[in-house]
């Protein structure tokens, strides 16, 4: 009699262990009370960039954490070259050339370069640290990834995408094989993002294999060999990066038509809410952040903010929101001019600001989820000298409600929700206080299409309900489906004001362009 083989099995083909240096083969991982990763077999290729991509939840993170030694499989195995290993911890993958480099950058700030690269792995000469060997060691290290950058530099002083560039190097000072790279474009400019592909581009030519994840799926497709897409903890999709388009990335993704995650609805608009006349902002050193910006929006507006990094988006909301006191010009609010108003008091007229950056400037990691949601809005739930517990657990639930965040409950901790849920914690913040003109600062930044059409579905009944909403977003697609008027930005001022019949990737791109504008008094034409 014939066996039959196990058709889960056979649908797996076996790896050429010469070009897969690594390999998850089903692979299941399962967290009490859920289960994170299904039978997932995973092969990354020498010298391709193996894309990795899937909604928030979808597994992704827990799949390189396994790969990376961070977790250990519930169920299945990590092969090296074929053969079975036990990743115990990072060094031990370490040891087999896998390095991983965090979304959130692990490095220590007030330490120099060099002490970064070595921290815990100095080398030694006579029983002393070899400063000599280190140094010669990390400028062969920054020279080979293109940077021309002082080992003895402290990092703080370092850019965003420089301090990057070192996670890479300490990577690198293991014989790395196999690099996992997550979000590792989520803090950049467009200019140091091209610089991390020459660096990509150059160890992909060495033979080092990238693991790459990104919710940029634009830039996937850029810079990917293969792309393999994770939906609810199983593979449901490997193709080659040159015969999909981002259409198919999110219709794997999500399980539907990328037509409709842009949900907008037309309705009527209302009078003017908000209104910024001749606003500054002083630049310490000299010139302007913002340069004599004026605009109104009018209740149920979307008012969408487009420009390049330093264009002065995110300053204009502070300036707005109270954060920027130093600010010149008039902020009025239904007539009420908001003059020396701090933040507290502006979040009591009405207007309040949901921060580019969540978890710094958002969120109390150590917190609950129900606790960060009331953090600026406690008054409203005083009961005398004490919280009404009642009053504020169900405005919580409300909110958990009304905006379908996925929590096992309000006492659960915020760290342990996935970015998408995250971030919509940090709308209910706002929301709870009652605004009536909410800023929203780069709102989609960090997580996946199907949390950003939730946040557009919010952003849409926000509008039809009569708020204001001022939105800044770096992505031409969101600015130009979401916005009822696009504003664009550049060097602190209003370079384009554009009607939604009227706005275009072009014309938004033109107006960006740092020379755009009218010169100020006194320049050049």
């Amino acid at each position: 009699m014939t066996a039959v083989a196990d058709p889960a099995l056979a649908a797996v083909p076996e790896p050429n262990v010469m070009s897969v240096p690594l390999r998850a083969e089903h692979v299941t991982k399962v967290f009490p009370g859920t289960t994170a990763l299904d039978d997932v077999t995973f092969d990354v290729h020498e010298g391709k960039v193996n894309v990795l991509v899937g909604e928030n939840g979808a597994g992704k993170s827990t799949l390189m954490k396994i790969l990376a030694g961070v977790e250990q499989p519930t169920g299945g195995q990590v092969l090296v070259d074929g053969r079975p290993v036990s990743f115990t911890s990072v060094g031990v993958a370490a040891a087999h050339g896998v390095g991983i480099i965090f979304q959130e950058l692990n490095l220590c700030p007030n330490l120099s370069i060099l002490d970064n690269l070595f921290l815990a792995q100095e080398p030694t000469r006579g029983g002393m640290i070899d400063k000599r060997a280190e140094r010669a060691r990390a400028k062969e290290l920054l020279a080979h990834l293109g940077q021309d950058i002082d080992p003895d530099e402290t990092v703080s002083n370092l850019r965003v995408g420089q301090q990057q560039v070192v996670e890479i190097a300490k990577a690198l000072t293991h014989d790395v094989r196999v690099l996992i790279m997550d979000e590792p474009t989520s803090a950049l400019s467009n200019a140091e993002v091209d610089g991390l592909f020459k660096v990509i581009d150059d160890l992909r030519a060495q033979g080092v294999a990238i693991v790459y994840i990104s919710h940029k799926l634009d830039e996937l497709l850029r810079i990917g060999d293969r792309v393999t897409v994770l939906r609810d903890g199983r593979i449901v999709g490997t193709e080659d990066a040159r015969d999909i388009d981002v259409d198919w990335i999110i219709e794997q993704m999500v399980g539907r038509s990328p037509a409709s995650l842009f949900t907008r609805s037309e309705h009527q608009l209302g009078d003017v809410l908000l209104s910024v006349e001749d606003v500054t902002l002083p630049r310490v050193g000299g010139g302007f952040l913002l340069d004599r910006v004026s605009f109104e929006v009018r209740a149920g507006e979307i008012l969408g903010f487009y420009g390049l990094m330093g264009a002065g988006r995110t300053e204009l909301m502070e300036v707005i929101a109270g954060v920027r006191p130093e600010a010149t010009g008039h902020i009025r609010l239904a007539g009420e001019d908001l003059g020396r108003k701090n933040v507290s008091q502006r979040i009591a007229t009405g207007v309040v600001l949901v921060p580019e950056d969540r978890k710094s400037d958002a969120l109390v990691p150590t917190l609950s989820v129900a606790h960060n949601m009331v953090l600026a809005s406690l008054k409203r739930y005083l009961a005398r000298f004490w919280l009404s517990r009642g009053k504020e657990r169900t405005a919580v639930a409300d909110m958990i409600r009304d905006l379908s965040i996925r929590v096992a409950g309000p006492d659960a901790p915020i760290a342990s929700l996935s970015g998408g849920n995250q971030q919509k914690v940090v709308v209910a913040k706002g929301l709870l206080t009652q605004p009536k003109v909410l800023l929203l600062d780069e709102p989609t930044r960090g997580i996946d299409v199907g949390a950003k059409s939730e946040i557009f579905q919010i952003m849409s009944r926000l509008a039809e309900e009569g708020f204001a909403i001022l939105f800044v977003s770096s992505e031409l697609k969101e600015v130009l489906a979401m916005s009822d008027r696009v504003m664009v930005m550049a060097k602190g001022r209003v370079t384009a004001d554009l009607a939604r019949g009227e706005a275009t990737e072009a014309r938004l791109v033109a107006a960006s362009a740092p020379g755009s504008g009218a010169p100020r008094e006194g320049e050049p034409q």
